[in-house]
C-alpha cells in the first residue's frame, strides 16, 4: 500500500471528520481519480509527435495512455472530426495515490520560481484542476531524450460535495496552495 494511502486511511479521514463534523466515516470525501491530459496541436501534421508525447505520459503515469480525438471539425484550427489531437491517462487506486505523492512531493517543488498552486482552481463540485507547463519537472523524464517541452493538465476528481471540503482534503494531502 502506498504511503499517501496509509496516511489518508489513518490521519486525513480523522481530521476531516473533526473539522466538518461528519457522523459517519463514509461521508468523508475521498480522492476518486486523477486524470492527466495532454493536448498536442501539432499532431494534426505529424503523428510521430503524438507517439513521443504518449511515451512521455506513460513514463510519468506508469500506465498506458489513450489517444483523444477531435469531437468536432474546426476550420480555423484545420481540424476534422476524428483526428487525433492529444492523449490522456486516468489513474485510480494505488497508481493514483503514487502519482499524487510524486506530483506533490517531487515534481511541483522542481518548478522554477514555484510559490504554490492556485487555490481557486476548483470547479464548484469539489474537483481541482492544475496546469503544468513542462513535463521535465518529473524525475522519470530524461532531459536529453525530450524532443519538445509540452504541458499537461492534471485533474483531481474527489467525492467532495463542496470546494471547501475538496480544498481541505487536498491541503491534508500536502498540496502546496498559495496563501
Amino acid at each position: 500500500m502506498s504511503r499517501l494511502r496509509e496516511i489518508y486511511d489513518n490521519e486525513i479521514a480523522d481530521a476531516m471528520m473533526k473539522k466538518f463534523e461528519y457522523k459517519n466515516r463514509m461521508q468523508v470525501p475521498k480522492l476518486n481519480k486523477i486524470i492527466i491530459n495532454m493536448g498536442i496541436g501539432e499532431a494534426k501534421e505529424n503523428v510521430k509527435i503524438l507517439e513521443t508525447a504518449m511515451k512521455d505520459m506513460e513514463t510519468i503515469a506508469g500506465q498506458k495512455a489513450v489517444i483523444t480525438k477531435a469531437r468536432k471539425s474546426v476550420a480555423n484550427f484545420k481540424i476534422r472530426e476524428g483526428m487525433p489531437i492529444g492523449c490522456k491517462v486516468t489513474l485510480r487506486g494505488e497508481k493514483m495515490y503514487e502519482f499524487a505523492d510524486r506530483l506533490i512531493n517531487l515534481a511541483l517543488p522542481r518548478v522554477r520560481d514555484f510559490r504554490g498552486v492556485n487555490p481557486n482552481a476548483f470547479d464548484g463540485r469539489g474537483n481541482y484542476s492544475l496546469g503544468i507547463k513542462e513535463q521535465l519537472i518529473f524525475p522519470e523524464i530524461d532531459y536529453d531524450k525530450v524532443d519538445k517541452v509540452r504541458g499537461m493538465d492534471v485533474i483531481f476528481v474527489t467525492t467532495a460535495k463542496t470546494d471547501e471540503e475538496a480544498r481541505e482534503l487536498l491541503t491534508l494531502f500536502n498540496m502546496p496552495f498559495t496563501k
